[in-house]
């Protein structure tokens, strides 16, 4: 057995999942033989150990029974820095790049901004401002235990001294942030409604329901942004949001009854699908 007879096994089992079979494939021999896409070329008539055959082979039936290769590799990219990640956090998406891009932009002439990162998850939204606004001071909240194991490690990993993981809920935990005036609130909340859930692709139901569930309309985190954190911001302050399909002129609303926003807009992706709602304190 060589690296191209185990790639095509990889390959073949997979294809029973996914027409990204031979992506997938690929992403396993790399982790599984430490071998980039180059070596591999070089490489593929050599003869390959029956445990690393094996491991192999396990890691692509896994693949193949509808867990997320995230997962298995347990890592992922996202704007150009890695992050950890696994059971029960959220994988980090190409779509969200472009609320850290907003934030990004919104801070960068903020000299020691404060920044609220909520329901953080893996941390790669926080993280990523803080590793690219060095002076900043960001503060990342997120409930759950499990996701918080991962957030930690990504903060070890980039080194990110300017984080500082808060444990808790945003729909009760806010007085924890009572003394703080943040310049910037950022978030990719849950925002799939309950009731649909059920219906999703079988790879995003293994990702953890608290990180997808938004309530009856997907909405539930948006207000209790809108109620308990906008009257934290500054007074030149805004909230960037990651949004759903249809979702961004009704976050819209819920922003511009507080009295704080002065104006709110969403923004589409390069799908053209509602991604994207920037709210203001200010004109």
């Amino acid at each position: 057995m060589n690296f191209r007879e185990a790639y095509k096994k990889a390959v073949e089992i997979i294809s029973s999942r996914t027409d990204d079979a031979q992506f997938d494939a690929m992403c396993l021999v790399e982790k599984v033989f430490g071998l980039d896409r180059t070596q591999y070329y070089l490489k593929a008539d050599h003869k390959v150990s029956d445990e690393k055959y094996d491991e192999l082979t396990k890691l692509a039936t896994r693949r193949a029974a509808g867990e997320p290769l995230q997962y298995i590799l347990g890592q992922w990219d996202f704007m150009g820095r890695t992050f950890f990640v696994g059971k029960g956090v959220l994988i980090p998406r190409p779509e969200t790049e472009m609320i850290v891009e907003a934030a990004i932009d919104f801070v960068k002439c903020i000299e020691k901004p404060i920044i609220f990162d909520l329901c953080s998850g893996s941390g790669c939204i926080g993280i990523t401002v803080a590793a690219e606004k060095p002076d900043s001071t960001v503060y990342v909240l997120e409930k759950s235990s499990e996701a918080m194991v991962y957030l930690k490690k990504n903060m070890e990993l980039h080194k990110t001294k300017n984080v500082f993981p808060i444990q808790g809920d945003i729909f009760t935990d806010f007085f924890k942030f009572s003394n703080l005036k943040p310049d910037l609130i950022v978030s990719n909340p849950p925002y799939i409604e309950s009731g649909i859930i059920s219906s999703l692709q079988e790879e995003v139901q293994k990702e953890p329901v608290m990180a997808l569930d938004g309530g009856d309309d997907g909405l539930d985190f948006y207000k209790a942004i809108s109620s308990h954190w906008i009257p934290l911001l500054k007074e030149y302050g805004a909230v960037i949001v990651e949004c759903g399909e249809n979702q961004g002129k009704k976050i819209c609303d819920i922003f511009k009854n507080n009295e704080r926003i002065k104006k709110a807009m969403f923004y589409l992706d390069y799908c053209e699908n509602e991604r994207m709602v920037i709210a203001k304190t200010s004109n």
